[in-house]
């Protein structure tokens, strides 16, 4: 027997559990990829087929990964962190999934992590090219702009993480998240 309910509609599954961690079976490889060629190229149109560059080469891939019985299950979010220089690091392809952007917390957990295992790893300044629409998170996060530069075609901020706000550590895995919904609340 089948039930039909009026007026509700269908929505994505949103887990209650997520991981914050380095990249390291080929399932969450291969799910890291996706998800940069499923933002960058299809959904912003930044790149054609693929986002993949040089830096891929030596990047350390982080990703957030929900959950089921505990268990990582899919790829939601990405970031990569390399060392340019002697101590300094730098963060970049930050993505996350679509259907987890509102849940407010993905993004923010996947810069703690990146940030803080550069901190870990010998960073003594750790800097990101930010889209401009994203600056404003950056800044709450404990960033602040060096100026902007144009890339692929968008406005970018140059921008620079605050390290005493992100304690150096050597974890492969941390944040077990249970993040919630943002919800408006009236005056």
């Amino acid at each position: 027997m089948t039930v039909f309910l009026e007026g509700v509609e269908e929505r994505p599954f949103i887990p209650t559990e997520y991981v914050v961690r380095l990249a390291s079976p080929s399932w969450e490889r291969a799910g890291y990829h996706a998800l940069r060629r499923e933002v960058f190229c299809t959904e912003q149109h930044i790149f054609a087929d693929d986002d993949r560059d040089t830096i891929d080469d030596i990047a350390i891939p982080i990703i957030a990964a929900c959950c089921m019985a505990g268990m990582p299950d899919r790829v939601v979010g990405a970031v990569r962190i390399h060392e340019a220089e002697p101590g300094v690091w730098r963060g970049s392809r930050l993505a996350v999934h679509a259907d987890h952007r509102k849940l407010g917390r993905i993004g923010a957990e996947l810069i703690r992590m990146a940030v803080s295992t550069a901190h870990g790893l010998g960073a003594n300044q750790f800097l990101a090219q930010v889209q401009e629409q994203n600056v404003l998170f950056f800044r709450r996060l404990h960033w602040k702009s060096l100026g902007t530069i144009t890339l692929h075609g968008l406005l970018h901020h140059d921008m620079q993480a605050d390290l005493s706000r992100y304690p150096a550590h050597g974890q492969d895995q941390t944040w077990l998240l249970r993040p919630q919904p943002r919800t408006r609340q009236v005056a």
